[in-house]
This record gives C-alpha cells, sequence and structure tokens, in this order.
C-alpha cells in the first residue's frame, strides 16, 4: 500500500508543479461544480425518459447511476476509508470547498464512467461527447488534490462495471421489448 501511496503522490505533485495554471484552475472547478452530485448525468437519464426513442437508454443510465452510486459512494467508500490526498499533503491549497467523505473510489468517476458506458452502446453520438467529459471529470480529480490516480483509475473501472451490468441487466429483462409492448416507447 505504501507504494502504491507514493506512487499517487508523485503523480498529483507533478500535476501541481508542471501543469498549474489560471486556465486549468477555471476549468477544474467548473467541471467539479457542473458535476457534483452526478447532477449533468441525472439530468441527462430524466430528459431522455420524455423522449420515446431514448426512453430505455434514460432507465438504463438511471440504472447505472444508481449501482455506482451504491457500489462507488455507499459500500467502498466506507470499506476502503482512504483519505483524502489535501489531508497527507496539507501543503496544497485546494480550489473547491474541502469534501467530505474518504477518497477511494472517486464517485466523480465512478458516475461518469457508468453514463458514458450506457450512452456509448445506446447514443453513440453523445456518448463520445461523455467520453471527453468523463476524461475532463477525472483529470479534474486529480488537479484539485482531492483524488489518488488510483481512486480515479478504479472508479473509471467501477463504472464501467456498472454501466456493463444496468446494460445486461435490461437485455436479460427484455427493457425494450416491454416498453414497446406497454405503448410506453
Amino acid at each position: 500500500m505504501e507504494v502504491i501511496q507514493s506512487f499517487d503522490l508523485s503523480v498529483l505533485n507533478a500535476i501541481q508543479n508542471t501543469l498549474k495554471c489560471g486556465f486549468l484552475d477555471f476549468l477544474t472547478v467548473f467541471i467539479s461544480y457542473l458535476t457534483t452530485s452526478g447532477i449533468i448525468w441525472i439530468a441527462a437519464g430524466i430528459v431522455m425518459l420524455f423522449f420515446k426513442k431514448t426512453r430505455a437508454a434514460g432507465i438504463i443510465l438511471l440504472a447505472a447511476l444508481a449501482l455506482g452510486f451504491l457500489s462507488g459512494d455507499i459500500l467502498l467508500k466506507h470499506l476502503v476509508n482512504r483519505p483524502r490526498p489535501f489531508t497527507v499533503n496539507t501543503d496544497i491549497a485546494l480550489l473547491i470547498k474541502q469534501p467530505s467523505g474518504s477518497s477511494f473510489p472517486s464517485t466523480h468517476s465512478v458516475l461518469a464512467a457508468a453514463s458514458t458506458t450506457v450512452l456509448l452502446a445506446k447514443k453513440r453520438e453523445v456518448g463520445f461527447i461523455a467520453l471527453v467529459l468523463t476524461v475532463c471529470i477525472a483529470f479534474s480529480r486529480l488537479y484539485l488534490y482531492i483524488h489518488y490516480p488510483t481512486d480515479v483509475l478504479c472508479g473509471l473501472l467501477l463504472g464501467i462495471l456498472c454501466g456493463t451490468a444496468a446494460l445486461l441487466i435490461a437485455r436479460a429483462i427484455k427493457l425494450e421489448n416491454r416498453l414497446a409492448n406497454k405503448k410506453l416507447q
């Protein structure tokens, strides 16, 4: 664990020492607030529910978010209870309000990857836009010094698993056929 911690801190410090600038300060803070509590993904899922062509994708997206939140934020964060990097290296001045809770995994990354997985599978054009946003979110968590690289990487992997699970469950229960048969779609 000490080797991972050392690696993680070296990556975070390299970002701080080489990339720190006013533009990235603004951009990462903006992205962080834009994606707080997964609100952008939840809103996307809800909007998708209103249109026949995207209703099934919206349901799957919201299910993936629920799986991601439950497995990442409710379960893993409490089991692992990893301190955030800014509590280990107190020399870093945070650009955002100090987040509560533990560091592992990055919930922002879990929710973004879960959403992107579903969108790439169901609405490819929108999925590519989500992919770009997901990369920006992952980087912002590191730049803002509130997650370790392994928190973000594991969050992304967990999100992909949650998105895939939601897609597989939807396929197993034949969600799209059920919606079509109930004339909801």
